[in-house]
């Protein structure tokens, strides 16, 4: 069975149903039967034409729930509108379902299961999995979201940005479960790719090459976190990086600059570098000034600070972390950080033990204790050097 191609059609497939007059949330529901249906019957009657097959079940699916509602009568005309068997439409009308489940009123978290369960053609089981809830909060979570889009039509224009921002948060959701979302939201990002071409839809996808190609190096054997600076580049994945470059080469010709591709570059950059001192801080601190353009987003600030930090020394970058708000996430790591390069061990390492107090995960807050701790070690040492008689 080759759950890939199923996985594939399956948005295709609801917007024939959808386009047919069929409610979303009973095509989605038909679709999926249609899918269990596959699994079931594929693998010794393989059809001639799989998505024509789908359709056609799947429709069926929907006629035989649409029949067995208490509004029967209102609804029989769907009947008369089964098409004759042959082909379907080859149109690809993803891109609808992208706008229709990152709509506006759901929230997101609503929004990014949605998007995996009907465009990315996940069971709700899996997409539980991997987001560590039981199965029945995130068919509840479907339920609701499939409800507040039922009564929007198709056909109304879409937001790219709102796909955009569904796409990373299932990005940055990373690996959990038996489900590798970081690999999933590349597959729906070059999907979308395919369907439109903007440049923050190539921007967004070269990011999340660029990202993923260093993921092998990002943690040691143990789980530990494993610094930028600190990781084995012989590990990063050179075919993502070349691919994840030229992408964004291409897109930057167009002169049409966003927050996407604005990031990619800067990932470009640390990805093009040989070794961690070789990194060109200079042209990275500049793409964050165009970011802050952009955006005017406070955590890209914290984040430029850190860069300036290394391309004009520590004490320019805590000039420009002065004037952050001590409240945003990551910034005592990043004030640890500068302290440390700046040689204040005593103020880095107390700023390293209260960001990891701070911390939203376990590798993270254990590493920022580890510095810490470190720190006060380097620190003691250095004391117990000064009171030793010469």
């Amino acid at each position: 069975m080759d759950e890939a191609l199923l996985r594939g059609l399956t948005p295709s497939v609801l917007t024939v149903l959808v386009r047919r007059g069929a409610d979303f949330a009973a095509a989605e529901d038909a679709v999926q039967d249609a899918l269990v249906e596959a699994i079931r019957v594929w693998p010794d009657e393989p059809p001639r034409d799989p998505k024509g097959w789908l359709v056609t079940a799947a429709w069926r699916k929907f006629l035989d729930a649409t029949r067995a509602d208490a509004a029967r009568r209102r609804r029989e005309d769907h009947a008369e509108r089964e098409p004759a068997p042959g082909p379907a439409p080859s149109a690809d009308d993803t891109l609808h379902l992208y706008f229709l489940c990152a709509h506006p009123s759901l929230t997101p978290s609503s929004a990014v299961a949605l998007t995996l369960r009907a465009v990315g053609g996940l069971t709700t089981r899996q997409i539980a999995r991997a987001y560590l809830v039981p199965e029945a909060t995130m068919a509840q979570r479907i339920s609701r979201a499939k409800r507040t889009v039922s009564g929007v039509r198709l056909d109304t224009p879409g937001d790219v940005a709102t796909v955009l921002r569904v796409l990373y948060l299932v990005f940055n959701e990373g690996y959990s479960g038996d489900v590798d979302l970081a690999a999933e939201a590349i597959r729906l990002t070059r999907q979308l790719a395919a369907v439109i071409a903007h440049p923050e839809v190539a921007g967004l996808l070269a990011l999340m090459l660029l990202h993923h190609a260093r993921r092998a190096s990002r943690t040691a054997p143990d789980g530990s976190l494993v610094p930028l600076a600190e990781q084995d580049r012989g590990r990063w994945d050179t075919r993502m990086i070349a691919e994840g470059i030229g992408i964004l080469q291409a897109t930057l010709a167009r002169d049409r600059l966003g927050e996407f591709q604005a990031q990619a570059a800067i990932a470009a950059l640390h990805a093009d570098a040989p070794t961690a001192a070789e990194t060109d801080w200079v042209q990275i601190v500049e793409w964050y000034d165009e970011l802050v353009r952009l955006t005017g987003n406070p955590v890209v600030r914290l984040n430029r600070a850190v860069a300036l930090g290394e391309a004009d020394g520590p004490r320019a970058g805590l000039a420009a972390l002065a004037g952050l708000d001590a409240a945003l996430p990551r910034h005592a790591a990043v004030a640890a950080y500068l302290h440390e390069r700046d040689g204040d061990l005593a103020t880095a390492a107390r700023l390293y033990a209260e960001a990891a107090r701070k911390a939203a995960s376990v590798p993270e807050r254990d590493y920022l204790t580890r510095r810490a701790a470190r720190l006060n070690t380097r620190r003691d040492a250095c004391e117990r050097g000064r009171q030793e008689p010469s």
